[in-house]
């Protein structure tokens, strides 16, 4: 299972561009950007992303990667898969 990882390009202004553009270099992940992901109040206020439809959202960018990192980790616990 390679997980889907979505951004939205109206919250790149939190620095999410950057984060989007490390984790298109691994190769078990499907990055995509949307130019919306209809979470405006979401992505008004903090850095986000959905990770196989779930939003993962933190305080900041360093926070966000963690997060989406754990969000992973428990889907591969979940399907009992090893994405490493």
């Amino acid at each position: 299972m390679r997980p889907i990882i979505e951004f939205c390009a109206s919250n790149m202004g939190h620095g999410t561009d950057k984060l989007m553009h490390k984790l298109e270099e691994n190769p078990d992940y499907d990055v995509i950007e949307y130019g919306c992901l209809n979470n405006c109040g979401e992505c008004y206020l903090t850095p986000f992303a959905m990770v196989e439809g779930d939003i993962v959202a933190a305080d900041t960018v360093d926070e966000l990667e963690e997060k989406i990192n754990a969000k992973i980790k428990e889907l591969e616990a979940w399907f009992n898969i090893d994405l490493d």
